[in-house]
């Protein structure tokens, strides 16, 4: 018997910051609106603007003065992260409603498979579209686009590139339309394209998606092995991967990186940096009970015309979350690779992951009384706040654990 053909949705959230912000100040309703960082500091990009702002010539990811320039009206919000990701736990919960499949691709973005329910529902996949869409309408004051198909690569495709263009919001893109409707688009707007891709297919005579998809599998993947399948594999709009629960619920590793709020260039200063990053990394990995065995440190110049900067990583013999023990090896990462251009940009990570409760113990060494130091400060942070306690190091000028604490992601909650 022939499976089932799937009906997949992925449901978008129009310029979701925005759209919150919005909802939550109904005087803005007839006028632009951006979210953006504080101008005062690196950080004052637009992070989301509505569909009035982008009418008006504002783009998501521009600096904000050339946003003001275009827009002197332009109301600017400072992202407030908490909401957003309150708000986006509301939504998959009006999603689940419609069916249990439901898969976060990002905070405005979700999959979810309602072949099992849509019975349930009249039938008609468009018809059960608008449905979420009211609901989540209603209920939010977000209004959501909805691309439908058979997989989730033709869904994404359908949403990105016709159901977020059209009155509405919602189509259904069949598998043998799929370049009827999408097939003379460029390749730059193709998920998973970037620039550099793009002018690699262009040397390749690659112009479009059409064009993608009718090169030769075998040329893409002697040129770029797994990545050459994969866009060919989406410009095709082939994809048998399910929709599932809790995706990201297994951690390859945890870090951090931090973007600056100005340029460093002295070392004791990215010393004070590197020392707030591991500490807020092995609280984390402390909290989730793991340990790494490998450490990762990044930095970034300040320069963007001539990039800098490097990426390391150094095995340890034994899997740790010590914070002295994951800062003392950053360090050393740094020490030897920093060239003592300003830097922008730091980020730590530990991975190669293993459960903390089969750490080796050793009898020459005073691993215990770090852990129990550790212990004291995690417990004083989880009663009190995660600035109850700091290294002094971390209230001068180069600290930024205080900062931090009151942002979510790189953005104030």
């Amino acid at each position: 018997m022939a499976k089932k053909e799937r009906t997949i949705m992925l449901i978008d959230m129009q310029s979701f910051y925005a759209s919150v912000e919005k909802a939550k100040m109904p005087q803005y309703k007839n006028k632009p609106l951006a979210v953006a960082g504080d101008p005062a500091r690196r950080s004052g990009i637009i992070l989301a603007a509505c569909p009035l702002a982008k009418a008006k010539g504002v783009s998501t990811a521009e600096p904000l003065w050339q946003s003001l320039q275009k827009c002197p009206e332009l109301i600017i919000v400072r992202p407030h992260m908490q909401e957003y990701i309150e708000v986006s736990t509301q939504i998959m919960s009006i999603i689940e409603e419609f069916t249990d499949l439901v898969e976060p691709y990002s905070i405005d973005e979700l999959f979810c498979d309602v072949t099992g329910s849509l019975h349930l529902f009249g039938n008609d996949p468009i018809d059960l579209a608008r449905q979420i869409q009211d609901k989540i309408y209603n209920e939010t004051g977000v209004y959501a686009r909805a691309g439908i198909s058979t997989n989730k690569v033709m869904s994404k495709l359908c949403c990105d590139m016709i159901a977020k263009k059209i009155e509405g919001g919602v189509f259904f893109l069949r598998k043998e339309e799929l370049h009827q409707h999408i097939g003379d688009k460029p390749i730059r707007d193709m998920w998973g394209i970037g620039s550099r891709m793009e002018k690699h297919l262009w040397k390749m005579g690659v112009r479009t998606i059409k064009q993608l998809a009718n090169t030769p599998l075998s040329k893409l993947r002697s040129k770029w092995g797994v990545n050459g399948e994969v866009i060919w594999r989406v410009a095709n709009g082939l994809d048998d991967s399910p929709v599932t629960i809790n995706t990201h619920s297994v951690q390859k590793d945890i870090g951090n990186g931090m973007t600056l709020p100005r340029d460093y260039t002295e070392q004791w200063e990215i010393d004070v940096l590197i020392q707030d990053i591991c500490t807020e990394v092995c609280r984390r990995a402390r909290k989730k009970g793991l340990m790494g065995s490998v450490v990762t440190m990044s930095l970034s110049g300040a320069d963007f015309d001539h990039p800098t900067g490097f990426s390391r990583q150094v095995k340890l013999p034994d899997p740790t979350n010590i914070t002295v023990d994951v800062c003392k090896i950053a360090k050393q990462i740094f020490r030897q690779h920093w060239d003592g251009q300003p830097v922008r940009r730091v980020g730590i990570s530990l991975s190669n992951l293993s459960n903390a409760e089969t750490y080796q113990m050793s009898l020459f060494d005073d691993q215990e009384q770090k852990r129990a130091i550790d212990k004291v400060m995690d417990d004083i942070k989880d009663r009190y706040g995660d600035i109850a306690i700091l290294r002094a190091s971390s209230i001068t000028s180069a600290g930024q654990a205080i900062d931090r604490s009151n942002k979510i992601g790189g953005h104030y909650r």
